[in-house]
């Protein structure tokens, strides 16, 4: 996987700003990213991050018989699937502690 580096051409989709400093309003990010709903978006980082597993340990097979040239590969893919992984827990448990806060609130 490569680092692209960051262009002003990548800038080009901040919408709602302008040079002067004011904030224009716009749409809901979901209806621009095309109306997906948030459980779909958790759904395709969820697959993203199975996909990084899956690579990685595509990757880790291949060092163990011998036919990876460059382990620096496997390096990089174990540990992007990790952090992926720790982000997801964390993702997680914030999730769970709002809800055990809002389940707590008196009305």
């Amino acid at each position: 996987m490569a680092i692209l580096p960051i262009s002003p051409l990548g800038m080009s989709n901040l919408a709602g700003v302008s040079g002067t400093g004011a904030v224009r309003p716009t749409a809901p990010a979901a209806t621009e990213a095309g109306g997906g709903s948030f459980s779909n978006s958790i759904g395709k980082a969820l697959d993203k991050v199975a996909a990084s597993h899956d690579e990685a340990d595509r990757l880790a097979v291949q060092a163990a018989t011998g036919d990876l040239s460059a382990v620096h590969d496997f390096t990089i893919a174990a540990t992007e699937a990790q952090l992926m992984t720790q982000l997801t827990v964390e993702v997680r448990n914030r999730a769970i502690e709002s809800f055990n806060d809002i389940m707590r609130m008196q009305v």
